[in-house]
């Protein structure tokens, strides 16, 4: 049994598992190393080479000649390496001999090592296919079933792999159960010692764009670019798409007939609210865009400093800033301008605020004053436009003494802005009072 059929008995075991021929023949040779050195405590001076199709294993020790042996794993005599092998009788004392070692000494010993060693072997090739095979899928959608849910990951299997998705990888107002099966995006592929640790995301902004992939052939053609994504996971998105032919509406290719492309993806992602803006190499439409449904009245932009003042109506404000936020942080990722938006109104009031002289501000040292002053710093306006660099350089003037001026000025600000909030608030409720009567 030990050579043919044993080989036999290995390469079936290697089916089952996927394993290359090529792969087992490397096993086998490590698996014979293993037990000679398991046996003689050293294989450093034997190989071993297994030829699967002849089902031909051998095995080899290279050892010296002496007059006397002391070691027998890596010394001979001449008289015995002659009965091994006759041509020896050309050899002398001091030269190398190489032995042919019969396989079948190893017995029983063969086999019970030969388990162990090769579940772990091909345990750890089925390890290496899977790291090899996911790791050159980086950003390309799966779908999994959940087998196990723990506190901080979810565990995934497909086929013989088993992904994680992290909690957060995990959008935050699904419920995710044993048993159910979703798409998700591989996001990163790292090797531990307990084999490939395999990532999956339904977070990642990678994910919202390969699935606008699946459903919108444009997109996977490329006649139709997402060039951003935002997104706020499960609750709310936005993304920017450009059209590489002018016969195409990049927005509704992607909205789709009757909204069914869009919808699609929308129930993907457990109703996550989709925006989708439309590209434009103006920043003040792109930005005026990625704004929506909100609608400015008036931008200010300065494209050095990648910021934007965006005014709306008083009423509208709330809608245009989003639920904590997000309506207005979303545009800001995918446009890379950072906005600030105001009620029309309000904004009148901070520009007459910052015409304010610096003097005229409560908790501000008059020392700090005539020094801004002798630099044509006199309002609240110049002192919010000067960078920090040429504030620091006036000399008297330090970070300490510049954080107690600007503490002082938005302290100011903040009040005027609540006194006359409360004012109108005021002057509303008593024209309400006149109208009833």
């Amino acid at each position: 049994m030990i050579n043919r059929d044993l080989i036999e008995v290995f390469s079936e075991i290697a089916r089952e598992k996927n394993v290359e021929r090529s792969e087992l023949a490397t096993i086998l040779e490590e698996l014979f190393l293993h037990v000679i050195a398991k046996e003689y405590g050293d294989s450093s001076n034997y190989s071993c080479i297994v030829n699967l199709d002849k089902g031909e294993i051998e095995i080899y020790a290279e050892k010296l000649i002496v007059d006397e042996v002391d070691d027998y794993k890596v010394e001979i005599t001449l008289k015995e390496a002659i009965l091994k092998e006759p041509e020896a009788a050309d050899l002398e004392i001091g030269d190398p001999f190489v032995e042919v070692i019969d396989p079948r000494i190893f017995g029983r010993r063969l086999i019970t090592s030969a388990k162990q060693f090769l579940a772990q072997r091909l345990k750890d090739v089925e390890r290496n296919y899977i790291y090899e095979d996911y790791a050159n899928r980086v950003g390309e959608i799966v779908i999994g079933v959940i087998h196990q849910i723990q506190r901080d990951s979810i565990f995934i299997n497909i086929d013989q792999a088993e992904l994680r998705m992290p909690r957060s990888e995990q959008i935050k107002t699904e419920r995710y159960r044993r048993g159910d099966s979703f798409k998700s995006i591989i996001k990163s592929v790292e090797i531990t010692p307990k084999g490939p640790d395999i990532i999956v995301s339904r977070c990642d902004n990678h994910f919202l764009y390969k699935l606008f992939e699946m459903e919108v052939p444009e997109v996977e053609d490329g006649v139709i670019d997402i060039t951003a994504i935002s997104r706020y996971p499960g609750e709310r998105s936005k993304i920017i798409v450009r059209s590489n032919d002018k016969r195409i509406d990049p927005v509704g290719a992607c909205v789709g007939m009757r909204g069914s492309r869009i919808q699609s993806i929308v129930r993907e992602l457990n109703n996550e609210k989709i925006d989708i803006v439309n590209y434009s190499d103006q920043p003040e439409i792109l930005v005026s865009r990625a704004l929506s449904p909100a609608k400015p009245i008036q931008l200010y932009i300065d494209d050095e400093k990648k910021y934007c003042v965006a005014l709306f109506n008083d009423d509208e404000l709330e809608f245009a800033i989003g639920r904590n936020g997000m309506n207005i942080n979303l545009a800001s990722k995918i446009t890379e301008y950072k906005i600030d938006a105001y009620g029309a109104k309000q904004y009148d009031r901070i520009q007459q605020d910052q015409k304010t002289e610096l003097k005229e501000i409560p908790n501000i040292d008059i020392d700090n004053v005539i020094l801004l002053q002798s630099t044509g710093i006199k309002m609240v306006s110049n002192l919010l436009d000067a960078d920090m660099e040429s504030l620091l350089s006036i000399k008297g003037l330090d970070e300490e003494k510049l954080d107690l001026i600007y503490e002082a000025v938005q302290n100011f600000i903040e009040r005027k802005v609540e006194d006359e909030t409360v004012s109108d608030m005021e002057n509303e409720i008593n024209l309400n009072n006149e109208n009833k009567s």
